[in-house]
């Protein structure tokens, strides 16, 4: 496979004379180990979704990462053998040679732009079920994970690990780096975080061992050693090797020799890795949302590490200042500025930032979509950009678009985000564009929403979107214009886009879980009124069956307004459905922050105008709550009176397409509305809509998944 030397002249050119002077840093090579990293963006390890069932999808993925200049670009878990089975969940294997060509597209296609490929070698430990497999998990002291989240719960408890056991993983360590060098790896992992079982041997915790492997310091790390010298024996000088740890809990930890025990596992271990990959222990503290995390926030727990290792480290953060980035660098903090949510928000954010335009970064808005897909057992998706996980199955390319050879014109009636990404990608396309949105101002929902506590990063899909219509100059843009049918009609667009959204009701919830009746009394209000700032009165009541932020967001808003909030959801938990995206612990904690009394599985039943009427669920014992106004977030009409006005008045020769976008299509999340819009777009030329099915590389016939020995 080819290696780094052979770098394209897109990162191997010196010449970054249209890139910023402080930015210039950030295009350093930085040696690891045996290799070169030609600069120092470096896509950590990150779920995709994809595994060995997607190959072709996941080459193009991670391809389009090192096209866009990111230096070093790392896959996610790589399971090293079936005793570390995540299923259902998305996770890729190394378990015998039948992986290795599946792989193996990725680091051709990797290494088509110059740039390094790293995997992430994996064993689960006590964390995984093995639902798949049935073999027993793995625990230093068969300690299990006990998760608090159905989806994460099972009953196969883990074993307590032998010395056998040890040395049959140190031996699988071998087989998965032999594999992944013959699938043309240049940084060869091993994983001691997140709670998988490298971490578990650190972690006294979990690690109750009374023999060299458990007790002191210096014996607690000596399993992750062995993994690395294992690792480092096998690879010789044909790959670098590199150690993910998390350090969040450790760095808590007092030690008798050192400042933490942080500092002292890296100290002990301080040359043996070529590479230190730092992060956090969960994954709510790893991949905070931006709701509750700024950007830059790791660097309170592994700001030390390079004060106590020679060796490069890389961190994440959720970068997307290119400031922020030399300033890590500049403090030593870090010497690789990690990415993963940025690398999927804008997988060109590295050649952006060298050519001098940063104002075009399509920069990460922190809402974890991307990590709900993992969650949900799917290819990657993205709210700022449509084209993850689309690459190979239907052609899409973040930046490069065909361009029409007949410029006809579109017009776009709605101006939040499915209608501002329609917009944009129609205009690159070479179309004539007009939008026309019937407020003052863009970004419809997102503009609502992004002035809640917390949300302020979501306007970015606007803020990008507007910027970059600004920049075209095929594009004619109209606020304050309302559109009838007639008004629409008379553009003569040969295609109209109708992106106008979708408006809350007042449904209440039934017991077969769907919206019920409306409620539809004065006091019941929606968060349009909350948007307006009419809601009245003292007491509130939210309640929430949508399940996703906004009911708990709305919540915490009135409580900042002085008054006094109840939350109310069927559901198990508040926002039942962050926990997709990280953020369900935090929820919690900012509404305990605002006195807001939650209320779960309980259904809204009526009000009287003093008194909600509430139910649980299951048991249906009744609760009264007295309140002023009731706040219903759950079901969502679409507005397409225009579309359907248009259908209507159309003449029968007008060959124009009409077409519903976004939440005036069918309601949901903001990462939905802009894939409607931009796949409305592409549809003006690639007409085929439909995308390819990917299938997995596998052997002329079955191989056994355990390796023989």
């Amino acid at each position: 496979m080819g290696k780094s030397e052979n770098i394209p002249p897109s990162l191997a050119d010196t010449n970054v004379s249209a890139c910023h002077p402080s930015h210039q840093i950030l295009f350093e090579p930085v040696q690891i180990g045996p290799v070169t990293a030609p600069n120092r963006f470096y896509q950590v390890p990150h779920a995709s979704g994809m595994t060995e069932t997607h190959p072709r999808v996941r080459a193009a993925f991670r391809e389009t990462k090192a096209e866009g200049g990111w230096g070093v670009v790392s896959t996610g878990a790589v399971s090293i053998h079936p005793s570390s089975d995540d299923s259902p969940l998305p996770f890729a294997r190394l378990w015998n040679d039948a992986d290795i060509a599946s792989h193996a597209l990725s680091t051709e296609a990797i290494h088509r732009h110059g740039s390094l490929a790293a995997v992430e070698l994996w064993h689960g430990g006590a964390v995984v079920m093995n639902r798949t497999s049935r073999l027993p998990p793995l625990s230093p002291s068969g300690i299990s994970w006990a998760a608090t989240h159905v989806g994460f719960m099972g009953q196969q408890r883990p074993k307590k690990m032998t010395g056998a056991d040890i040395d049959e993983v140190l031996h699988w360590q071998r087989l998965a780096t032999r594999r992944a060098l013959d699938a043309g790896f240049d940084i060869l992992y091993v994983y001691a975080g997140m709670g998988y079982l490298g971490y578990e041997f650190l972690l006294p915790e979990y690690n109750h061992r009374d023999d060299g492997y458990g007790g002191a310091l210096e014996n607690r790390v000596r399993f992750v050693r062995e993994m690395l010298e294992v690792t480092r024996d096998e690879a010789g000088s044909r790959a670098a090797v590199a150690l993910r740890i998390s350090l969040e809990e450790l760095r808590g930890k007092a030690s008798d020799h050192y400042e933490s025990e942080a500092h002292g596992v890296v100290s002990l271990l301080s040359d043996v890795p070529d590479l230190w990959d730092v992060k956090m222990d969960s994954s709510p503290t790893d991949c905070g949302a931006s709701r509750f995390r700024p950007e830059g926030a790791h660097e309170r727990i592994i700001d030390f590490v390079k004060r106590v290792t020679d060796r490069p480290v890389v961190g994440v953060g959720r970068f997307t200042s290119p400031d922020t980035m030399v300033s890590q660098i500049r403090r030593g903090v870090l010497d690789l500025i990690g990415g993963a949510r940025a690398s999927i928000a804008d997988p060109f954010l590295p050649s952006k930032i060298r050519e001098g335009n940063s104002d075009g970064i399509r920069e990460c808005i922190g809402c974890n979509i991307c990590i709900a897909s993992w969650h949900d057992g799917v290819p990657v998706r993205c709210t700022q950009n449509a084209t993850a996980g689309e690459e190979w199955r239907r052609g899409w390319h973040p930046e490069r678009f065909a361009r029409t050879t007949q410029p006809d014109s579109v017009l776009v009636v709605g101006g939040g985000p499915a209608g501002l990404e329609a917009a944009l990608i129609a205009a690159k396309q070479g179309f004539e564009v007009t939008i026309a949105e019937q407020t003052a101002d863009w970004g419809g929902r997102v503009l609502q929403e992004s002035q809640l506590p917390g949300m302020s990063t979501w306007r970015r899909v606007r803020d990008y979107r507007v910027w970059a219509l600004s920049q075209l100059g095929n594009v004619s843009m109209y606020t304050n214009s309302a559109l009838d049918a007639e008004a629409a009609l008379s553009f003569g667009a040969d295609h109209i886009a109708v992106a106008t959204g979708a408006r809350w009701t007042k449904r209440l919830y039934s017991s077969l879980e769907i919206p019920a009746a409306p409620l539809d009394l004065p006091q019941i209000l929606t968060p349009e009124d909350v948007f307006a700032g009419t809601v009245a009165g003292d007491r509130v009541l939210v309640f929430d069956y949508d399940n996703y932020y906004l009911g708990g967001v709305i919540a915490e808003h009135l409580a900042e307004q002085g008054k006094v909030v109840s939350y109310a959801t069927p559901a198990g938990h508040a926002s039942a459905w962050t926990f997709m995206t990280n953020e369900l612990p935090f929820v919690y904690q900012a509404l305990a922050r605002r006195d807001v009394a939650i209320h779960t599985t309980t259904n809204l039943m009526n009000f009287d105008g003093n008194r909600a009427a509430l139910q649980n669920l299951f048991n249906a014992t009744p609760l009264e709550i007295e309140v002023d106004a009731i706040v219903i977030v759950g079901h969502r009409d679409p507005e397409d009176a225009l579309y359907q006005s248009l259908v209507g008045a159309r003449a029968p020769n007008d060959s124009s397409s009409i077409q519903l976008l976004g939440d005036a299509l069918a309601p949901g999340a903001i990462v939905h509305a802009v894939h409607s819009g931009h796949s409305f777009a592409r549809g003006l030329i690639e007409t085929d809509t439909l995308y390819l099915r990917d299938e997995p590389l596998v052997p002329a016939e079955p191989a056994r998944v355990f390796p023989q020995r």
